[in-house]
């Protein structure tokens, strides 16, 4: 599995995100989508992936690590239960991110647009 490119475990009821990932340096896709996931641990700090999906999850505490990717370009939290406080300042800041999708969480997008970094071109 060291090769894999990409990974879909969307709809498997996961309960968390598993860190035999952040050992897979070729993965560009991974689909963690429709799972049940609460939280995104420090570990995910060492994930190689461009993209990763965390739409529709139960996701609420989001690792500031998670800004340290290193070729994360998008990142799909749609659909979860995150609060704009727990929106690491970083992703905005300090990330590769070029397209976070952040639809349908705790906060309305329009005070995501009133943080420092925001970039109208990447957030939807």
């Amino acid at each position: 599995m060291s090769a894999l490119k990409t990974l879909s475990l969307s709809g498997n009821q996961l309960g968390a995100l598993p860190p035999q990932l952040c050992c897979l340096r070729h993965l560009d896709v991974v689909d963690l989508s429709k799972n049940q996931i609460r939280s995104i641990p420090d570990t995910v700090g060492e994930l190689q992936a461009i993209e990763l999906n965390l739409n529709q999850n139960q996701i609420s505490q989001l690792s500031v690590k998670i800004s340290c990717c290193p070729r994360l370009k998008v990142l799909r939290l749609e659909e979860n239960c995150l609060e704009l406080s727990m929106l690491p300042q970083s992703i905005l800041s300090d990330s590769q991110i070029c397209l976070l999708a952040v639809e349908g969480n705790l906060f309305e997008i329009k005070k995501l647009r009133e943080l420092e970094g925001y970039d109208k071109d990447y957030v939807r």
